[in-house]
């Protein structure tokens, strides 16, 4: 673990023990969350792009019509990067679970 997740997590640690009450325990949780997001962001491994593309690129190309909805990899790899992204942003998410569960092996 780095330097900086260890700082991230010690803020998010110190943040759940402070006895706060009403709306300042509120905005207080929602920072821990917000710090907990960003402890997953950096322990997370890279996102692999779309279909070797950035983002910007991957967007002119189906504005210019190199992948439409009937592309099955585009499907695939735009599934593969959400649940890339839900598992840094909202790991508990409900569809997050079943997509991944979906796409593990069979035992």
């Amino acid at each position: 673990m780095t330097a900086t997740v260890d700082l991230v997590a010690a803020v998010r640690e110190f943040i759940a023990t402070l006895p706060l009450t009403g709306r300042v325990a509120f905005h207080a949780r929602v920072a821990a969350n917000a710090l907990a997001i960003v402890e997953r962001a950096l322990t997370a491994p890279l996102p692999a792009p779309v279909l070797g593309l950035g983002d910007a690129d991957l967007c002119d190309a189906i504005r210019a019509g190199d992948f439409d909805a009937a592309s099955p990899a585009l499907l695939d790899a735009l599934i593969a990067a959400t649940c890339a992204r839900l598992a840094v942003d909202n790991p508990r998410y409900a569809t997050l679970a079943r997509l991944t569960a979906d796409a593990a092996p069979p035992r």
